[in-house]
């Protein structure tokens, strides 16, 4: 392919408004565009890399028996109502000109089980229906080019089982495809566990790429054992210096004292000694949420224990559950339900004694106080690995993968259901499994980059090869430099040629930021000595190679 011949509006500044690595190279690069925020235009180049992530993908999916297919975007709203995901905040609505109300799918799990209501026998099963299908979702705050859009192409993927057993295949079948789909892609990723959020079941696994620019924070073991999304993280966290332990609560006069910091400083105890109320409301009743006073809570590990969506209890709300404004909150005499840490089971600590102005020393429960544990916490980097006590590391990452087990989440409400052996109806249990090319892309771009631009994984290069030629349309140089991209070409190798009329500068930090794994200078030496400039983009490693040899020695490069 001429370069001269393609769209490629390279940029020489970065754009004002990128702060992500992938952003502001595959903008300078020509590969992608904004039309507005969160929407963005692949461009040739940028549109060549995302099908060749899709090729990946695809690849991998119909080696697990996957069938690819189609579903539309404009979606009936009956169906997101039947599945009570209707009201999900991210969701854009719509009406045609008869009033009937559709919405724009940010996933298939509605409309793929409606196809799955066909399915009549368990001698059908088990299915794995895919397919690469235009999502919207209504994000508040795109940013970042590709990594928060609110258009974008997604792979999702639906198993269908008879059975938990069965579901357990298919998940591990697609956990092992897209660890190829990423080791394919030259991405760096962690598998990790992961809060199954809006789309429901009992079990679901990230695919967690390591970038200075994710959206997601990745808790990893130093040791190699253990990995987990912060939302669903589990951490040791370091042992509370209790004071002496009392035989009953003691109430101590705190007045003005409403943060775990100022409280731990009045009664000289450590922070870890203290616990913090968080009252909420579920379904119109107020819940206490308990928490270790040096812990912050972590909301979707709430919401997953509670199973239903919640909000802070208002002052209001807390003066008639309580008797006391906020601050002075605790789980003695507290008639509600109290929903407590595993950090509270041992020990004794402070807690408000629901009386303004005052707090209860020694507060113990099974004693003081009957609460339902769960992990509510938030992990730390101070904790310490819950399999085998190593030290936790924190980093951000790119989701660009996340793999569920739905079980029957959506075959119950929408009827699909299957006749086994002896006729009777059982609901189809499912799995949702989902990969982002343009995702991909940028996690690509994010892990393999430098001060010059992008060194693509071969995988997922535009080109192969970026033969430059130095010399003007119709000169020696020019015409070696085409020969010796059709020999490349006709070594199965791809290959873009600059044939273009600019300076030698801008043609080399035009390849620099394209970023093809080899970079090939034909110019006047090329002419006097019979040998070309051959440079590794990885490593920027260079050698000069002679005409005759390059094709072979240059496909060994890549």
């Amino acid at each position: 392919m001429r370069a001269s011949e393609l769209f490629i509006p390279t940029l020489r500044e970065d754009p004002g408004d990128a702060e992500a690595a992938s952003h502001r190279l595959l903008v300078r690069g020509g590969f992608i565009r904004q039309v507005a925020a969160g929407l963005w235009t692949f461009l040739p180049l940028g549109w060549r890399v995302h099908q060749k992530a899709v090729q990946i993908v695809r690849e991998e999916m119909d080696a697990i028996g996957g069938q690819e297919m189609l579903c539309p975007v404009l979606t009936p709203a009956e169906l997101w109502q039947a599945s009570d995901r209707y009201g999900i905040p991210e969701l854009f609505k719509l009406e045609d000109r008869a009033g009937r109300q559709f919405v724009l799918p940010l996933s298939h799990e509605e409309t793929m089980t409606f196809h799955a209501r066909e399915l009549q026998s368990y001698k059908q099963l088990p299915q794995i229906w895919y397919h690469f299908a235009t999502k919207d979702r209504d994000e508040p705050r795109p940013r970042g080019g590709l990594l928060r859009v609110r258009e974008f192409i997604m792979k999702d993927a639906y198993s269908f089982d008879r059975d938990e057993e069965g579901l357990d295949r298919s998940f591990q079948a697609h956990a092992g495809a897209y660890r190829r789909i990423l080791e394919r892609a030259g991405i760096e990723f962690y598998e990790a566990e992961a809060e199954s959020g809006m789309m429901g079941g009992s079990e679901s696994t990230d695919y967690l790429a390591p970038a200075e620019s994710g959206e997601n924070t990745l808790v990893t073991c130093e040791n190699g054992d253990y990995a987990a999304d912060l939302e669903i993280a589990r951490g040791i966290p370091r042992a509370a210096e209790f004071p002496e332990r009392l035989g009953a609560p003691e109430e101590v006069e705190t007045p003005g004292v409403t943060t775990i910091e100022a409280l731990a400083e009045l009664l000289s105890v450590d922070s870890g000694a203290t616990s913090k109320a968080m009252p909420v409301v579920v379904d119109g009743r107020v819940v206490l949420g308990l928490l270790r006073g040096d812990d912050r809570l972590e909301e979707a590990k709430l919401a997953g224990v509670l199973g239903a969506d919640y909000r802070p209890a208002t002052e209001d709300e807390i003066r008639q559950a309580f008797g006391a404004d906020p601050g002075s909150l605790g789980p003695v005499g507290f008639s509600g339900e109290i929903l407590a840490d595993e950090a509270l089971r041992e020990g004794q600590f402070v807690a408000g004694a629901n009386r303004t102005g005052w707090h209860l020393r020694g507060v113990e429960q099974g004693r003081d106080f009957e609460a339902r544990f769960a992990d509510l916490r938030q992990a730390k980097e101070a904790d310490a690995c819950p399999k085998c006590g190593g030290p936790l590391r924190f980093q951000t990452a790119i989701e660009v993968g996340h793999i569920f087990k739905l079980g029957t989440r959506y075959s119950v409400p929408l009827g699909a259901k299957y006749l086994d052996e002896s006729g009777q109806e059982h609901p189809l249990v499912m799995g949702s499994y989902g990969i982002g090319p343009g995702r991909m892309v940028a996690a690509a771009v994010e892990q393999h980059h430098d001060e010059h631009g992008i060194s693509w994984p071969r995988s997922l290069a535009p080109y192969d090869i970026h033969v430059v030629a130095i010399g003007s349309d119709g000169s020696e140089a020019l015409d070696t430099a085409e020969s010796l991209a059709g020999e490349l070409e006709a070594a199965d190798l791809s290959v873009l040629l600059d044939d273009r009329d600019r300076r030698p500068g801008e043609k080399f930090a035009d390849a620099d930021l394209l970023g093809c794994p080899v970079r090939v200078t034909v110019g006047k030496k090329t002419l006097e000595d019979g040998k070309v400039d051959v440079l590794r983009r990885e490593d920027r490693s260079e050698e000069r190679i002679s005409l005759a040899d390059a094709p072979g020695r240059i496909g060994g490069m890549l």
